[in-house]
């Protein structure tokens, strides 16, 4: 099972992750935390901070933050992903290519059906239609608030512009229509929020 929580920054996903990762353990099941873009991967975790630490630096170009994206992901899904589905276990990620649709798409103006062009050529079927889908939806401030209360450096697209983030934010729910995936209010206590997502899930 291939399980995909989305949104925009400071919407809780890590939380709600980790949230469905304890359940699942609880159940006995191999479970691993796919964490795009970096994950638990050295190569992931250096294009992650070659775009999202250093990018304020170089200025990467949009279609160049595409393309190393991509072969992020190509290289989690293969060395991680892959082997854990294999034996039946539950792979569970905050983000996937639906994000680089929001930010790179939407956000930065790159072709929209390009970004879905590439990623089929590159990554599987089974990686572009996860098992469930969940994009969570939260109002700008409360997404603020938390962003604030995390005590992270703000990375890249983070420190981008309000009209970047408006973008975005407008993004998410014109992703999850065309795609028929799930949205869930992330505004609720953390509890009321895991209780949507499970049921979404068909665990509860």
């Amino acid at each position: 099972m291939y399980i995909v929580i989305e949104g925009q920054d400071g919407t809780g996903k890590s939380t709600q992750v980790r949230l469905i990762q304890e359940y699942f353990e609880k159940q006995g099941r191999e479970v691993v935390v796919m964490d795009e873009p970096d994950g638990d991967l050295p190569q992931a975790h250096e294009i992650h901070d070659l775009i999202l630490v250093q990018g304020k630096e170089y200025g990467l170009e949009p279609i160049t933050n595409v393309l190393l994206f991509t072969a992020s992901r190509m290289e989690l899904w293969r060395k991680i992903a892959e082997p854990v589905l294999a034996r039946g276990g539950i792979v569970i990620s905050a983000r996937n290519w639906w994000s680089t649709l929001a930010y790179q798409g939407y956000g930065e103006g790159i072709s929209r059906s390009k970004i879905i062009r590439l990623t089929k050529e590159i990554l599987p079927e089974r990686y572009v239609s996860p098992t469930h889908g969940v994009i969570l939806i939260a109002s700008d401030e409360a997404r603020l608030s938390r962003q604030m209360g995390r005590g992270k450096a703000v990375e890249t697209f983070e420190a981008k512009a309000d009209d970047f983030q408006q973008r975005v934010n407008n993004a998410y729910p014109q992703i999850a229509k065309k795609f028929n995936i799930q949205t869930v209010d992330a505004s609720g206590t953390i509890e009321e929020v895991r209780d949507l997502i499970f049921r979404e899930l068909g665990i509860i």
